[in-house]
């Protein structure tokens, strides 16, 4: 019986797992399902909002707090429209509920800077309201209670979100490492077999080159013109071969860089900043001249180093400087 318990229990948890990987895809199903939790939660006040002196009745509260929780559909995009109707409801109704979510997406989709400035204007506010006659006395009646209460809400939900949004990109440069590492490997043995081939079968097609011409002089001292211009015009065939297959192959590896140049360091700088991780670029003017190969190189030495700092010195401010010795 309890073998039987917990063969179910395991294939019930592989079965939320598979459900949360697929919804994990469908950010707009995540932002339903948060949005609808949100409500959810805030529903549980309805009864006290109605009952208290701000005008509303139980349909009224119901659709107050529903147009707030739908604007988390947004979070992702403008989570900076949800804070602000939280704030609203925050001064009107005293609701704290929707003030978490919306400090959660500001530091998961905007980042450190903007998940602290969050924090800051959202106790500054809820300290002025805590000082105005009417905050709820089970919000706490006290600065104690208050400093205990609603100050560690919208510091633990940014905080949560600023570590989820670190992660997110630490994810995302591995990913690009990844990435980078196989279409390097890609483009490593596609120009090996395209230095084979333009050795191997550019030879061969020299060498026809060379036999045709040596036929075709011969064939022209023995006054047959016939088969002297069929040589020729197989040496000919030979050498547009030969010409065709060093442009394929020269076009290949222009087309095959497998990461950026120095001009994309900008963006991983970007990326760096928007996980809470201050980045100081320098790149040298004579920088510009390194190679493609080069470049690449160390654009993959750059996105190595940024991705470790924000692993391991989260938050420090790292110098990347790019010079030429």
């Amino acid at each position: 019986m309890h073998d039987r318990a917990a063969h179910a229990y395991r294939r019930v948890a592989a079965a939320g797992r598979r459900r949360a990987e697929s919804w994990a895809g469908r950010p707009r199903i995540l932002d339903a399902l948060t949005a609808l939790g949100c409500f959810g939660l805030m529903s549980l006040d309805i009864p006290g909002l109605a009952a208290a002196d701000n005008s509303l009745n139980g349909w009224a509260a119901t659709a107050v707090l529903a147009a707030g929780s739908a604007t988390l559909l947004v979070r992702r995009t403008a989570p900076w429209v949800a804070y602000a109707v939280a704030l609203v409801l925050l001064a009107w109704l005293h609701e704290l509920t929707l003030a978490q979510f919306a400090l959660y997406s500001l530091g998961r989709y905007r980042g450190r800077r903007a998940g602290v400035a969050g924090v800051a204007v959202y106790v500054v506010v809820a300290f002025v309201l805590f000082q105005l006659p009417g905050w709820p006395a089970h919000r706490g009646d006290t600065l104690g209670d208050f400093l205990s209460l609603v100050v560690p809400i919208g510091v633990l939900a940014a905080g949560v979100g600023i570590a989820a949004n670190r992660q997110d990109l630490v994810r995302a440069l591995e990913s690009q490492r990844a990435e980078t590492a196989v279409l390097q490997a890609v483009h490593t043995e596609r120009s090996e077999v395209a230095g084979d081939v333009h050795d191997f079968v550019g030879r061969e097609l020299t060498l026809l080159c060379v036999r045709s011409d040596v036929l075709a002089r011969r064939a022209r001292s023995g006054a047959d013109e016939v088969y002297a211009a069929q040589f020729e015009e197989l040496g000919d065939t030979a050498r547009r071969a030969h010409t065709l297959l060093n442009e394929i192959i020269v076009r290949r590896a222009d087309t095959g860089m497998p990461t950026p140049g120095l001009d994309a360091l900008p963006g991983l700088v970007e990326q760096s900043e928007r996980a809470g991780t201050p980045v100081l670029l320098e790149v040298d003017e004579g920088a510009g001249r390194l190679s493609p190969l080069r470049q690449a190189a160390v654009y993959r030495v750059a996105q190595e180093c940024l991705t470790n700092a924000a692993k391991h010195a989260p938050g420090e401010k790292v110098r990347v400087r790019i010079a030429v010795g």
